[in-house]
């Protein structure tokens, strides 16, 4: 059961070097870029300029527009696994995390998809446990989020259209049109996930998580909630 990774990215020149080395074991790995102005593109391509002397191989470069749904999309087109995993490049996977992935969809054959609890760590070292208020949605919601890094089958991602190219929510409502395939499988491991964004907007953030879902569930379009969100930034 091949593992093809997929990450999307927008100037993550300070992540994308430590989130790649720690993915040379993977099926594949591809970076879909949506415009970044740093270096981003830089580090992957020297990356895999290195891929011939033993550095990460079936290493891909990706150009989509802005977007993370469209990235993400544009990423599984490309891909080749059996299992299409989404990882941001801020979060971390644990080490056993492919065998992890193949054990939560051999023991549930019917599993269409799955993902992983969280575990929000502040970059600095700092210890900041109101950070871990977030990480109680990834234990008891049967949603998943982005950040989970969230696996599926590539016959379900087919079947679910993919992402919704919208501008939030679009790993919700993924997640809502795969969970009317099958179940999605919870894999008892954490991601280890940046609390850059949450530290330097708290208030912005915590509607994000706990509010904006609620909204979207109850009918408010996601581009109501996108200009909402840039406000309170």
């Amino acid at each position: 059961m091949n593992v093809s990774v997929i990450i999307p990215v927008l100037d993550e020149e300070a992540r994308i070097g430590a989130c790649l080395a720690a993915l040379d074991s993977f099926h594949e790995v591809i970076v879909v870029d949506g415009g970044s102005r740093d270096r981003t593109r830089d580090l992957v391509t020297a990356q895999l300029n290195r891929a011939g002397a033993g550095g990460l191989g079936k290493l891909r470069l990706l150009d989509a527009p802005r977007g993370r749904g469209g990235q993400m999309n544009a990423g599984a087109a490309a891909a080749t696994g059996e299992v299409l995993l989404f990882l941001h490049a801020d979060v971390s996977l644990p080490e056993d995390a492919q065998a992890l992935i193949r054990r939560a969809l051999q023991e549930n054959p019917s599993a269409v998809a799955g993902a992983f609890r969280t575990w929000h760590v502040a970059d600095d070292g700092r210890s900041a446990p109101w950070l871990h208020l977030a990480d109680l949605r990834s234990r008891y919601t049967s949603l998943p989020y982005g950040d989970q890094a969230l696996f599926a089958r590539r016959d379900a991602f087919a079947r679910a259209g993919g992402y919704p190219e919208q501008p939030l929510m679009e790993d919700l409502e993924f997640a809502r049109r795969l969970r009317k395939l099958g179940p999605i499988a919870r894999v008892p491991a954490s991601v280890r996930v940046s609390g850059r964004r949450f530290l330097a907007h708290p208030i912005r953030d915590s509607l994000l998580v706990n509010v904006f879902p609620l909204l979207y569930r109850l009918g408010v379009p996601p581009s109501a909630l996108a200009r909402f969100y840039q406000n309170s930034r």
